[in-house]
């Protein structure tokens, strides 16, 4: 539960996307194993889309939080690293089992803008809600406890949130 000020620090680390984004959002990427992905399959949950890069010191730091929120969310959320970067399949592989990643990682070739919206920088990640609509955005390292604090206030809902300040 967000309490006193929190909220508004996580407004300070993850901003809430606007309207604009919409309802619904999808996109399809390969896995590690070439398999495609949907976003759309992981409707009902909240979706992490996490962009990174094996070379990229914030994103490596970052990753044992990721796996952290990953293994305590489950039942309501899911990780998708997206390696944004080119790299080959089997260095990818390699880095995913070295860093002790279980969470889905996909490939795809970096972009200034992505389906979700642009990645100014690594890592940045988008939060997805269980209806497909992108809800926040941030650009750079964040913690399991931010992340679950951040969809918890979502959860709770606008009249909660102004309660509470």
């Amino acid at each position: 539960m967000v309490r006193n000020g929190a909220f508004l620090a996580l407004l300070g680390v993850l901003c809430l996307a606007p309207a604009a984004f919409g309802a619904g959002v999808d996109f399809t990427l390969p896995g590690l194993d070439g398999a495609p992905h949907r976003l759309s399959e992981y409707r009902g949950k909240w979706v992490v889309v996490n962009y990174w890069a094996t070379w990229c010191p914030p994103c490596r730091e970052e990753i044992p939080q990721l796996e952290r929120f990953s293994r305590r969310n489950r039942a309501h959320a899911v990780v998708l690293g997206v390696a944004f970067e080119q790299i080959g399949a089997a260095q990818l592989k390699h880095f995913v089992k070295a860093h002790g990643i279980t969470y889905p990682i996909l490939r795809m070739v970096p972009k200034p803008v992505t389906s979700l919206g642009p990645v100014w920088g690594l890592p940045t990640t988008y939060i997805v809600d269980p209806k497909g609509k992108v809800v926040g955005h941030h650009t750079g390292p964040l913690t399991a406890r931010i992340l679950e604090e951040f969809i918890a206030s979502l959860r709770a809902g606008p009249r909660a949130r102004a309660v509470r300040r």
